[in-house]
């Protein structure tokens, strides 16, 4: 599923001091999605994370990978 996420540098400080361990974010189909903030740290630049991503989940709903889109 794609998925658009613009998180601030200051949001991403938030969640990793333990504030909020989860993220929430609507995808394009319109569905309501949450997954661990630690699967962000890698996509992290100076700026925060922003972009378009594709976020795979099992069939027990466990995130699989998030990835950056090349649908732009």
């Amino acid at each position: 599923m794609f998925v658009r996420l613009a998180i601030s540098q200051e949001e991403l400080l938030r969640l990793y001091r333990g504030s909020a361990r989860t993220v929430s974010a609507l995808a394009e189909d319109g569905r309501r999605i949450r997954f661990p903030a630690d699967a962000l740290r890698r996509l992290v630049t100076d700026k925060g994370v922003y972009g378009q991503f594709v976020i795979e989940f099992d069939d027990q709903h466990k995130l699989v990978s998030i990835q950056p889109s090349s649908k732009g």
